[in-house]
């Protein structure tokens, strides 16, 4: 934890330091401002000469992957209690394990892909794991720092330290680092990671030339205990006192960890041939270019050899490391006319390399150490406003290279009213299973194996309806199809290894969101209905989830500080859900045990004073009184009642 206190001290330095830079005032290019009041002021003269300036919240923009630009939001809502939490995000449809940093078993599935290759390994470790779609870039007025806090489950705690500037009206960065240490209240499930972050973008003062980067360092460490015995589990759910204390239970093992590290750096540019200028010319041409380097190590070790995994090529000291190193490069053309919209081609090459350092014979067979090659890929995209439409599309297919892939995505969107819009999207896609798949090596016997010329590329077809309303709700419904579904199970021997199916799944989803205010109380309501049409011991999924707050919302102390305080209901009906491997740090499909059908109630009090937001929950009080069946995945309870604390605190200067 000292590199939190490390970071948090650099930021706070770093703070101070650029708070002395002029900044030039910069056009509001978002009018929504979210009923937040805060202001800034400063009394600078800036290069244009202006002083006295009020600098408002809509000015501190964020940027996305794609370009969406919203703004630093320092309200307290419910939505601000659904995302406080270690993903930083809204965690509906994700049942969360005892510990905070282990994992989430999904409670559903989004078959939506624009990707044409495969995923990387420990997939049960990536919930934490930034994307390069899930970068922001940033424009700060002034210097900005927030600091996010809470507390974690014995022994540790959770912090998010972030800041950013500009040095010029052209020029920003931003550093940040979220780090976490939990002891956990189960034996051996300490967890530890670490994600730093930096991003800068810039622009010339002509606009011809933009260019945005990132450096991402990401580690997730998980001890590993191989989830409760049998016995341990009749104890647990018989609310046995002496197991009350959870420490005591002796998991199935208590020798293992895996870390999940990954650094990647990017670097997106392009230049204006041709100028917008609306005095002029509609018209635009720029070229550009993308650049990214990323490696990925995923490592399990295990100091002996344990029975639940089986037998083992050595009995000590076992180690399993497996390693992606993928180089990506993209050339792009886009022209921008307002009749003919917005439309891109490019061409792609990926080099990418996973495997292992040695070869495996098992049974006579060789096990191939390496997937590595060459993918040469051509794409494009649309977007276009005709009338109350609004038109985009994206496509790729790999034209070289040994892994085939495709997809199309087309979405539509219609503003019918000021209130309510609809949208439209269909996707297809087709591309080989994830690596680990394909291939993997290990130290125990029965998990070594090479698919890589045996397993048939997943083709996904989604076709998703949705629409957006304020006043009467928000829905969502979506179907897709499925073929080649590839998926971890446990073969005649209870072994773990991947499937494929040639089956044809058919899942349906729909999901409806909506609130309702009543004076200084609201209920604020999202209900997911989900079926597996075929294929139900295979794509497994609870029919109905839940989750429901009643809360009380109000101004208090002359309006000095806003309080909401409430209850939050989560539910999911009982399914088949899947097991956690801790060796693949992967979920796989089980149909033996049925889990879910728990109540899991929340308390809590939350409060904003000035731009810091306090955060007081009681979670899971009712684990005592409603029956100790609650689990994240077979074996592995799920947390007891605990009371966690914590605050976001935003610095405007």
């Amino acid at each position: 934890m000292n590199r939190l206190f490390c970071v948090l001290i650099f930021l706070i330095g770093f703070h101070n330091v650029f708070a002395q830079k002029p900044v030039l005032k910069e056009k509001v290019l978002d009018d929504r401002v979210a009923n937040d009041t805060t202001q800034v002021s400063r009394n600078s003269t800036t290069n244009e000469g202006l002083k006295d300036e009020n600098v408002t919240i809509d000015l501190y923009k964020i940027i996305s992957h794609s370009r969406d630009t919203t703004f630093v939001d320092t309200t307290l809502s419910i939505k601000k209690e659904y995302k406080y939490n270690y993903l930083r995000k809204d965690n509906f449809g994700l049942m969360p394990f005892s510990n905070i940093g282990q994992s989430y078993n999904s409670l559903t599935y989004n078959f939506l892909n624009t990707n044409s290759l495969p995923l990387f390994a420990a997939r049960a470790r990536h919930f934490n794991y930034m994307e390069v779609e899930d970068v922001n870039y940033f424009q700060a007025p002034t210097p900005l720092t927030e600091l996010m806090y809470k507390t974690a489950f014995e022994q540790g705690q959770l912090m998010d330290a972030f800041f950013t500037t500009n040095i010029s009206k052209q020029f920003n960065f931003s550093i940040a680092y979220k780090g976490l240490r939990s002891l956990g209240k189960y034996q051996h499930i300490l967890t530890s990671t670490g994600n730093f972050k930096f991003t800068t973008n810039y622009v010339t003062k002509n606009g011809r030339y933009q260019a945005r980067a990132h450096i991402f360092m990401q580690d997730v460490m998980n001890q590993e205990n191989g989830g409760l015995t049998e016995e341990g589990v009749v104890n647990f759910e018989t609310g046995n006192e002496e197991f009350l204390d959870r420490s005591v239970f002796e998991p199935n093992f208590e020798n293992a960890e895996n870390i999940l590290r990954g650094k990647r750096f990017y670097l997106e540019h392009q230049y204006n041939i041709i100028q917008r200028n609306d005095s002029i010319t509609n018209n635009q041409l720029a070229v550009g270019n993308v650049l990214s380097l990323e490696d990925k190590f995923y490592r399990y070790d295990q100091t002996a050899r344990s029975d639940f995994f089986g037998e083992a090529f050595r009995q000590t000291a076992l180690r399993d490391r497996v390693t992606l190193e993928n180089f990506y490069n993209r050339f792009f053309l886009n022209y921008r006319n307002d009749i003919v919209g917005d439309l891109s081609f490019n061409i792609d090459y990926d080099n990418y390399n996973y495997g292992y350092n040695s070869l495996v014979i098992l049974d006579g067979q060789t096990i191939t150490n390496r997937l590595k090659g060459n993918i040469v890929s051509l794409g494009g995209s649309y977007k276009n406003q005709i009338g109350r439409f609004n038109v985009q599309g994206d496509l790729g297919v790999n034209v070289s290279g040994d892994f085939e892939g495709n997809f199309l995505k087309a979405q539509a969107s219609l503003k019918i009213t000021d209130d309510i819009k609809a949208l439209a999207t269909f996707n297809t896609s087709s591309k080989a299973p994830n690596y680990n798949w394909l291939l993997y090596q290990s130290d125990y016997v029965d998990y070594n194996w090479d698919n890589s010329n045996s397993f048939e590329n997943i083709s996904t077809q989604q076709l998703a309806f949705e629409l957006q309303s304020q006043k009467l709700a928000n829905l969502s419904f979506d179907y897709s199809t499925i073929t080649n579904y590839a998926y971890f199970s446990t073969d005649d021997l209870g072994n773990v290894k991947p499937f494929q199916t040639d089956a044809t799944i058919n899942y349906v989803r729909l999901k409806a969101s909506k609130e309702f205010k009543y004076g200084k109380f609201a209920l604020d309501n999202t209900i997911m209905y989900q079926q597996v049409l075929n294929g139900d011991n295979i794509l497994n999924v609870p029919q109905l989830i839940t989750r429901n707050t009643l809360y009380f919302s109000s101004h208090l102390f002359k309006k000095a500080m806003f309080l909401q305080t409430g209850i939050v209901f989560n539910y999911f009906t009982e399914y088949h859900m899947n097991g956690y491997d801790p060796l693949l740090a992967e979920f796989y499909v089980q149909n033996d045990t049925e889990l879910g059908g728990f109540p899991r109630l929340d308390f809590f009090i939350n409060a904003k004073v000035r731009q810091t937001r306090i955060f007081l929950k009681a979670e899971h009080f009712n684990s005592s009184f409603t029956g100790y069946n609650y689990y994240s995945a077979p074996n592995y309870p799920f947390r007891d009642f605990t009371v966690r604390f914590g605050l976001v605190w935003n610095f405007f200067l």
